[in-house]
């Protein structure tokens, strides 16, 4: 069986010597002290190794099945829901008004990590509730925040985002899925709705759907769509349970991973709903979802790649296979461990430095949402607008990718199921596809957030990479390693945001040609800036005589690798930014 441990000391390296979240000027942040923090990790650490990690194989074996209108989750399943509830994990950071803790959202993305990393099927059920939960709070009126939210909180009433249909995925706005308004106030909720995942089981006695529809008489397309709460039974005055709704599962889809959510076909018949926002605004409130799912999303491209990089690492220290080329390393033993082989030594130094500069990112994400939510910052609500597709797309895409390089440590092994590796490969796929597939996200990058609010915000990040660079040029230690390859990739991606403005406005397609790389051109970059940021704390850490000495030094040679091998990719995609659309659209539809 895979094992997972979660990475307590590195999560902590980000929140306090990267971030120093406990000095920061956001409100609930002078509680997060690192002894408070530590706790708080260290007890997510021990449900996730303990509880769910042994069952992401059951849950991946077994699946979930309809029977009788009812979706069954896997073995075991209830029992780790329960105890996620009773130890008020669903609640973190929820509004302590419906029985949430109230602690900053970095807090619960960096408790969320493991469960992740443990078993990212059973973790999506309360995940998409914390969604839903987040968009009827910013959006609902008191009363249908009275009336949902408290047992949305605790999980005894789950969540779901219902937008795809089978004829349409990101264009929603030729959706059919239709709401006639009824003399109390209610709508009837009538259509089907695909790729719900979540969409129903046994865990939670109602579940909670918010449903994007079209009111008759309403503008066409996008314009139109309005967001409602349709729940599985009907909630009455008093708060009870009363009759079931007009919403029933059609199928559960059979999917290469995540075997342990159910991933549902819903079908809505005069259900009883609720409108959430405004008519016809329902993207606005839906993208409170959204925008969160993504940030989530990002966090399990990189949390898949830390399970399958902990068993790749496991692995390569005990497999015996050929000899060091350099001499025998192992004279007891008829062979050296793999980790001995250079190759295997990239391989891991590949996964590592990624996910520990993802972690930083999505952890940086967090807190600017933080920031733009606890201090009415626009500036910081700008910033992570436009950092969300990168965090969501580059890192899923690489989450997905170092998944696959963990599996190539086992060789064969990595292929059959008996070792569990594949798992991780295949739950991770996903990640790259759901909450607006990545190559959305990298038109979302270059066609919107890039001029958003005249591109302030793009300056404002290369700006912060300018200021960093120049208030730390002269220590020499940071320079060559560090600072040096960033400032190159920063001018890398401006070079290529400078393409677009010369050449996107004559031919649109010169630009989104170039849009997927420079999704992952930027996110190189966001991972460079968190590299040499990281890279000055553990320096300075060591400086004030750290007693894990090896910790930080092993930070400091991590940081050196990704801004040596991986950063100077950045020129590879500006290349080809530059090469315009012409290679990419050479050929009409019919010769492909």
């Amino acid at each position: 069986m895979p094992i997972y441990n979660a990475p307590a000391k590195d999560l902590q390296f980000v929140l306090h010597n990267l971030l120093k979240v406990s000095e920061q000027d956001i409100e609930g942040y002078a509680d997060l002290e690192a002894d408070f923090t530590g706790a708080v990790i260290e007890e997510a650490g021990k449900i996730a190794t303990n509880v769910l990690a042994p069952l992401n194989a059951v849950g991946d074996k077994e699946g979930c099945v309809l029977e009788n209108g009812v979706v069954r989750t896997p073995k075991g399943f209830q029992e780790a829901f329960d105890q996620m509830r009773d130890g008020g994990w669903t609640a973190l950071d929820c509004d302590p008004a419906y029985g949430g803790q109230g602690l900053p959202y970095v807090m619960n993305t960096a408790a969320q990590e493991p469960f992740v990393s443990s078993n990212m099927a059973f973790n999506m059920y309360q995940g998409l509730t914390h969604g839903a939960y987040s968009a009827i709070n910013v959006h609902g009126s008191d009363e249908l925040k009275e009336k949902f939210l408290p047992k949305m909180v605790t999980c005894e009433w789950t969540g779901t985002m219902n937008l795809t249909e089978p004829h349409c995925g990101t264009d929603l706005g030729l959706m059919r899925t239709k709401a006639v308004p009824q003399e109390n106030g209610t709508y009837k909720i009538s259509g089907q709705k695909i790729f719900i995942s979540a969409g129903d089981h046994d865990m939670a006695d109602n579940i909670i759907h918010l449903v994007l529809a079209k009111i008759p008489g309403g503008p066409d397309g996008i314009k139109g769509v309005s967001l409602f709460i349709v729940p599985k039974f009907i909630v009455n005055e008093d708060g009870s349970l009363g009759d079931r709704n007009g919403v029933s599962v059609g199928k559960i889809e059979e999917k290469m991973g995540i075997h342990g959510n159910s991933t549902c076909v819903m079908d809505y018949d005069d259900a009883e709903g609720y409108l959430l926002g405004t008519e016809h605004k329902g993207m606005r409130a839906m993208f409170v979802m959204m925008n969160e799912a993504r940030l989530g999303v990002g966090l399990q491209g990189y949390a898949q790649a830390e399970a399958a990089y902990q068993n790749a690492v496991a692995y390569a220290n005990d497999r015996l296979q050929g000899r060091a080329v350099t001499g025998v390393e192992n004279p007891d033993g008829p062979a050296d461990p793999l980790i001995v082989h250079p190759d295997i030594r990239r391989n891991l130094m590949e996964q590592k430095s990624f996910i520990e500069g993802a972690r930083a990112l999505t952890l940086w994400g967090a807190n600017l949402i933080d920031r733009a939510h606890r201090n009415k910052d626009a500036d910081a609500d700008g910033l992570v607008s436009l950092l969300t597709p990168v965090i969501k797309g580059f890192q899923t895409d690489k989450g997905f990718e170092y998944a696959v390089a963990a599996q190539q440590v086992f060789g064969g092994h990595g292929y059959i199921e008996e070792t569990g590796v594949s798992q991780f490969a295949r739950d991770a796929r996903i990640a790259m596809i759901y909450e607006g597939a990545n190559g959305v996200q990298a038109l979302d990058l270059v066609g919107r957030k890039l001029a958003q609010d005249g591109g302030k915000h793009v300056m404002a990040f290369f700006e912060m990479i300018k200021t960093f660079i120049k208030e730390n040029e002269g220590n020499e230690a940071l320079k060559a390693d560090f600072l040096d390859p960033l400032k190159a990739a920063s001018k890398d991606l401006q070079a290529a945001g400078m393409y677009f403005m010369q050449n996107g406005m004559t031919n649109p397609n010169n630009a989104l040609s170039g849009s997927y790389d420079f999704m992952h051109m930027m996110g190189h970059v966001c991972l460079g800036l968190m590299w040499a940021k990281m890279g000055k704390a553990a320096m300075e850490a060591l400086e004030a005589g750290a007693d894990d000495k090896a910790f930080y030094e092993t930070k400091i040679a991590t940081g050196r690798y990704y801004m040596a091998r991986q950063l100077p990719t950045t020129a590879m995609h500006l290349a080809r930014i530059n090469t315009g659309a012409d290679t990419v659209m050479a050929l009409d539809a019919d010769q492909f």
